[in-house]
């Protein structure tokens, strides 16, 4: 059974992806800041016909916290065969460059993108114990620069300096990561679910989480000579589902 670690996923698109994966045949590590909220998740999943769903606790900001998550997974499984960065933060707003704090930047960057380093550096060890691993960064088309340069883009002037910046660096990390890892089994790609109706934008997006999570799943759970150092995106509208960066 192979396993994956999805962060933030006790709500959202986070816990449809875990869901979906279930449904599969996947263990899956349900991972959130709250324990006793996670393991509530779990419960009524359970309730609901889903199996192999284990409420993990990890705050990606915090070191300690994701030290512990990995040694749990280190002693349950001895590997992890998919990591799926997907806890992220929109920051406060509103969020001009002119005027947004400095403090307020970082608070977004620790999440968005310094705590997908701290997670997938802590958990590529195991990473590297599986058969096919995979890496999936979920990321934003908003984290796109070529897109921003376009005033043609629908979305060209959500110009958010704190989730942009943010998103735009976690692609940046994708690109070298990907370069990095490229000479053994791992996969690793950027993946925009698209504009998604969450409670993270006030249910706003035109799309559902079935249709996020299932492209997430899509561009993840790929076989061993999938693509990797891509980005992904569900608001992309041709065959390749390519985002330029």
């Amino acid at each position: 059974m192979k396993t994956v670690l999805i962060t933030g996923a006790n709500r959202s698109i986070g816990l449809e992806t875990a869901k979906q994966l279930s449904k599969k045949g996947l263990f899956v590590y349900l991972g959130t800041r709250d324990l006793q909220k996670g393991e509530e998740v779990v419960k009524d999943l359970a309730q609901n016909g889903y199996s192999n769903i284990k409420a993990i606790q990890i705050d990606v900001t915090n070191p300690e916290s994701v030290l512990a998550a990995k040694n749990i997974v280190e002693k349950e499984q001895g590997k992890l065969d998919i990591l799926i960065n997907n806890a992220g933060v929109l920051g406060d707003v509103p969020q001009d460059s002119s005027t947004t704090s400095v403090e307020n930047i970082q608070k977004t960057f620790d999440t968005n993108f310094f705590g997908v380093i701290r997670v997938t550096q802590a958990f590529l060890d195991l990473l590297k114990k599986s058969d096919s691993p995979r890496i999936s960064n979920i990321t934003s088309g908003l984290g796109s620069l070529a897109l921003h340069s376009d005033p043609t883009w629908k979305y060209y002037a959500v110009k958010a300096v704190s989730y942009v910046s943010s998103k735009a660096a976690l692609n940046a990390f994708t690109v070298t990561l990907a370069y990095e890892l490229k000479d053994l089994p791992f996969t690793v790609n950027a993946i925009d679910p698209g504009y998604t109706a969450t409670d993270f934008n006030h249910f706003n997006g035109p799309g559902s989480v079935e249709s996020a999570a299932s492209f997430i799943i899509k561009h993840t759970y790929i076989d061993q000579n999938g693509p990797t150092g891509k980005f992904f995106s569900n608001d992309i509208e041709d065959e390749s589902e390519e985002s330029p960066w």
